[in-house]
């Protein structure tokens, strides 16, 4: 049977999804199915499909995910530009397999770069639960995703065969960014103007500092490069239930890159843990990054490497915060996370004097 086409969540119909299971060596015919949506992506849309077979045998799951574009023409257009589209179907075709931390495995995946339009199809991880940015992690879930980290990073320490992939964010080949210092100004103000009401004075002057400094961002990290996620929270990750699941699955792979491993951790610390417990156990965090690297090989980075790269990673969520907030539809919702992970990178910032860096 020939691989299924590229379509929208409501043109998937009985005889696609049978087309897709069986190209990914799933022996079955599916006779019905519900969708229903699932998630809070801000540049995807994903669904669950409930899955009625006429045939199927014990490999046949009962339900998948699928991820489309997101249906708002804001944030479509926000997914073509910035190649996001394009870049989390790689992913999954090229390098999930042996990036060493847990991904969703993925049974169909395809995309047309000219016109943004994707389709993943990919395991369905209930009973595991989603992430919340706003109520963040627990203690032991924040260690676990740690782990997940020092895993990932580990995968491609050094792996500059990444830089040839012109769809690797952060790579030689990579095309120029369309986030241009004067894009990153402009959405800064709206954004401070927006927001205003909800702004503390010292998170306004890092902004300001930030959107005139954004230049000089690339040149801070002088260390290792390795694969990192990009857009590490916790509403991009599954998390084990009461029910069962997995205890950590990391999704939503858009912004995956090129680049400094210790700003995924501090983007995960800084937003998703609370500022107590952040500060509380940080050097515990660290420690425990720096021995799972170890662990999987990584022997030339010791803590003083990680503390310098550390202290600057959440310029990357406060500049996310600002930035995703600007150019995806508008909700209550995104417009609390967007404020919450703002207020974190922050905090972050703050405690680290990461701002006399940009001098």
């Amino acid at each position: 049977m020939s691989a299924p086409d590229i379509r929208r969540p409501e043109a998937i119909d009985a005889a696609w999804l049978t087309r897709a299971l069986q190209t990914s060596g799933v022996d079955a015919v599916v006779s019905d199915f519900t969708a229903a949506p699932v998630g809070t992506g801000q540049i995807g849309d994903s669904i669950r499909f409930r899955l009625q077979y006429a045939r199927g045998g014990g490999e046949a799951p009962a339900s998948v995910v699928g991820k489309f574009p997101s249906a708002d023409p804001v944030s479509f257009n926000t997914g073509v530009m910035l190649g996001n589209y394009t870049r989390e179907v790689m992913f999954y075709r090229h390098l999930a397999d042996n990036a060493l931390i847990r991904t969703p495995h993925c049974l169909f995946a395809d995309v047309e770069p000219a016109s943004g339009e994707f389709v993943l199809l990919m395991e369905d991880l209930a009973p595991a639960e989603q992430g919340d940015q706003l109520r963040g992690v627990s203690l032991e879930q924040a260690m676990q995703v740690i782990d997940e980290a020092a895993r990932l990073h580990a995968s491609h320490w050094e792996d500059d065969a990444l830089d040839d992939l012109p769809w690797v964010s952060g790579s030689r080949a990579a095309p120029p960014s369309a986030a241009t210092p004067e894009m990153v100004q402009a959405l800064w103000g709206g954004f401070r103007d927006r927001y205003k009401d909800s702004l503390q004075p010292d998170w306004i002057q890092i902004g300001e500092r930030l959107a005139t400094r954004f230049g000089a961002l690339g040149e801070l990290h002088r260390g290792p490069r390795c694969l990192t996620h990009n857009d590490f929270r916790p509403d991009n990750m599954m998390f084990g239930s009461a029910g069962g699941g997995i205890n950590v699955t990391t999704l939503d792979w858009q912004s995956f890159a090129y680049g400094s491993g210790a700003q995924d951790v501090a983007y995960f610390l800084a937003g998703g843990v609370s500022p107590e417990l952040r500060r509380h156990h940080e050097s515990q965090f660290l420690d425990r990054y720096l021995l799972g690297l170890r662990a999987h090989g990584v022997s030339n980075y010791g803590r003083d490497d990680l503390a310098r790269d550390y202290a600057h990673g959440a310029f990357l969520l406060f500049l996310t915060a600002f930035f995703a907030a600007m150019v995806v539809k508008q909700t209550a919702r995104g417009d609390a996370m967007f404020i919450q992970m703002l207020g974190g990178a922050s905090r972050h910032i703050l405690d680290h004097d990461a701002l006399s860096l940009l001098n």
